[in-house]
């Protein structure tokens, strides 16, 4: 018991438990521990930053051949592009077949538009397909890592891995310090991994004494068909391409176990981006892949975003009584594939994109909204455990396809956490273990 008790998973997952039941009886209590998710999130993006710099730049820089980067980078792209499609179109049939919104025949005209407010404010101001492209381009290289820009960050890396590769033997010297400095970071990333059972205590607490469990009953139906049609892609779509690149899908979840539990307490699927590259270069995954797929996959591959944002967009009608031809259906589609593109890792993205979409429609009243505003909380741990299995499953993939991935290791890896834990008192709890190994598992 005391080897169980050990494991991060386990302690996260008692958390997790916890909070839910401080928020119902305590909601008080529970709305005033906000802060000890945030703090855990900011705590991670503290970091996040320099590790996919050193990470990409490593991985570019030891890169012999400089053609094997934009293979990986097109099929990456390919990949994205293919999986996100699919996903907002699974989550356009399911929510036309279950029709979760049908019978609220809900007034948008007498609906209080004031506390989304901020989201369509945000939404305006994103402009077009351009706008989002020159914004790639940073117009200074230290706001982009202190804003945390993902994309921008991707690029300059990228380009200083070029750099250094060009330079051979001249630029070894920063290779090794980058070196060091990755696993000092890495080393940094395990201490706050530590905290993350008292994160998710403090963000379910928040979550269940804000909200409540009623606002999931009254929405209930939608809610369940989200969580049903991420657990249908993650099975059948995801489990198909893990097959096809030569694992077991129910191996590799046991394999993220820990990634998994920090990411349905704190709803975030930044908060295990680190470690999750770590994970996945002990799995057999090449540093290169690693650093360019995990980084850019949190904006190009949100699977459980895309899947969350056809369902809500249709749902907001179907509540509205709002006549939607299948023409405007595939219009709401074709937007989507533009604007889920920008989405991000954190809780609340999506709402942004998704009054994006709806302005952009002019059709499905943006104030409708409101309706998810109860239980978008509770829909975001699926999302982000989605977009987070998704990403991984992803890398292996792309892995496999390019010739990155050593199977052997994959194997070993994956063999290795699917033995039952040792009952031993010598075994070193999941936090200690994760202050003396550098992550990386370089």
């Amino acid at each position: 018991m005391k080897s169980l008790l050990g494991k991060l998973y386990v302690q996260v997952l008692i958390g997790v438990v916890a909070g839910v039941l401080l928020g119902v009886f305590w909601p008080a209590i529970g709305t005033d521990l906000k802060p000890l998710g945030d703090a855990f999130i900011k705590l991670i993006k503290m970091v996040f930053a320099p590790i996919i710099f050193a990470t990409v730049v490593l991985g570019i820089a030891r890169m012999e051949n400089m053609k094997e980067l934009g293979r990986v980078g097109a099929r990456a792209l390919i990949y994205f592009e293919v999986l996100s499609t699919f996903a907002l179109v699974l989550g356009l049939v399911v929510v036309n077949l279950v029709k979760p919104g049908a019978g609220m025949n809900v007034d948008a005209a007498h609906l209080d538009a004031s506390s989304i407010a901020s989201y369509t404010a945000a939404a305006q101001s994103g402009g077009g397909i351009t706008d989002f492209l020159m914004k790639i381009i940073p117009a200074s290289i230290t706001e982009a890592f202190a804003q945390n820009q993902i994309l921008p960050i991707i690029l300059f890396s990228t380009l200083m891995g070029i750099a250094l590769a060009h330079l051979g033997p001249r630029g070894k010297p920063m290779v090794d310090v980058l070196e060091s400095f990755s696993h000092g970071m890495f080393y940094i990333v395990g201490m706050i991994m530590r905290l993350a059972p008292l994160a998710a205590f403090g963000a379910m607490a928040f979550t269940i004494g804000k909200y409540g469990l009623g606002s999931i009953v009254s929405l209930g139906k939608l809610v369940a068909t989200m969580y049903m049609t991420c657990f249908l892609f993650v099975v059948i779509v995801l489990g198909l391409i893990a097959r096809l690149s030569g694992f077991s899908l129910w191996r590799f979840l046991r394999y993220l176990k820990e990634e998994l539990f920090t990411v349905l307490g704190t709803s975030s699927s930044e908060s295990v981006v680190p470690q999750l590259m770590g994970k996945l270069e002990r799995a057999g995954v090449s540093k290169p892949v690693v650093g360019l797929v995990i980084p850019s996959g949190l904006t190009f591959n949100p699977d459980g975003q895309c899947i969350y944002y056809t369902m809500a967009a249709i749902f907001i009608a179907q509540a509205t009584n709002t006549p939607l031809t299948l023409m405007d259906q595939l219009i709401v589609l074709g937007v989507l594939l533009l604007t889920s593109k920008g989405s991000a890792g954190v809780t609340g993205s999506g709402f942004i994109t998704l009054a994006a979409t709806l302005a952009t429609m002019d059709k499905i009243p943006v104030a409708g909204m409101v309706l998810l505003l109860g239980v978008d909380r509770f829909m975001s741990e699926a999302r982000a455990l989605t977009n987070t299995i998704g990403n991984a499953v992803g890398t292996m993939a792309i892995a496999k396809w390019v010739g990155a991935l050593d199977e052997k290791q994959m194997e070993r890896a994956l063999d290795e956490h699917s033995r039952p834990a040792p009952t031993s008192t010598k075994t070193a709890s999941a936090s200690n273990q994760a202050l003396k190994t550098p992550v990386t598992g370089a």
